[in-house]
């Protein structure tokens, strides 16, 4: 268990580390969740190491979430003064966000039936 803690703190490490030195707008936490799912594609076996952290920060996600939820109270009068942008912001962009998922699942539905098609329709027998 240990070492797959250690793993998850390299790569967030890593991920700080890149934020730091190179110019991109992306968080070092990110970051090192990208680097270390590009890795976990590379070598799915690496899974099984990391799994015991995960399971572990999984069963107490919910917790992580208090310190967020505190410092969002910091900035009551700000969201009192701005829920009405703030709620259609957040309407939006999950109707957004809902239409794309709907798209992209339709064209990739269309993409898999095309390729079921008998290669008679197409010509080639």
């Amino acid at each position: 268990m240990l070492e797959s803690f250690i793993l998850l703190l390299l790569f967030q490490l890593l991920g700080f580390v890149l934020a730091q030195v190179l110019p991109m707008p992306l968080p070092g936490p990110v970051l090192g969740l990208l680097l270390m799912f590009l890795l976990l594609l590379a070598r799915p076996r690496l899974a099984a190491t990391v799994a015991p952290a995960g399971d572990v920060l999984l069963k107490y996600l919910g917790l992580l979430f208090v310190p967020v939820s505190a410092g969002v109270m910091l900035y009551f009068d700000l969201l009192r003064a701005e829920w009405l942008p703030i709620l259609v912001a957040l309407f939006v962009s999950t109707l957004l966000g809902m239409v794309a998922t709907a798209l992209t699942l339709d064209r990739l539905l269309k993409r898999i039936e095309a390729r079921r098609q008998p290669e008679t329709e197409t010509g080639h027998e």
